[in-house]
């Protein structure tokens, strides 16, 4: 690809980045879906490698030319990593909040009220 066809701010690079982070969401939730408890306790790492080779997949069928595309871009590669990069962030924010909320229901101190 030219380098000058290829903007960071092109719309591509969005899509780029909504896809992978919705590959990562999607693949996170259907992992921790599973009964395997390894897969479940990995479920990040295993999300964000799948949807890492989704787009690696993608970027590989541009270059031996099976879309009508203007060819594989290191900047399409770049935006896939900041989607799973954001993914994996909102999802280890979520599991931080939901592993914090389940200790405190557990505490039996915080529900003595001082009167």
């Amino acid at each position: 690809m030219e380098e000058g066809q290829d903007s960071w701010t092109s719309v591509d690079k969005l899509y780029h980045i909504i896809f992978c982070f919705s590959l990562t969401l999607l693949f996170s939730l259907l992992i921790s879906l599973t009964h395997s408890s390894f897969l479940r306790s990995r479920s990040l790492f295993f999300a964000a490698s799948l949807s890492l080779l989704a787009g690696a997949a993608k970027e590989a069928a541009d270059h031996l030319g099976f879309f009508r595309s203007s060819g594989a871009s290191a900047k399409d590669a770049v935006a896939d990593v900041i989607g799973v990069v954001i993914a994996c962030f909102l999802l280890s924010l979520s599991k931080f909040f939901k592993r914090k909320s389940k200790i405190d229901d557990d505490d039996p101190i915080a529900g003595i009220a001082l009167v």
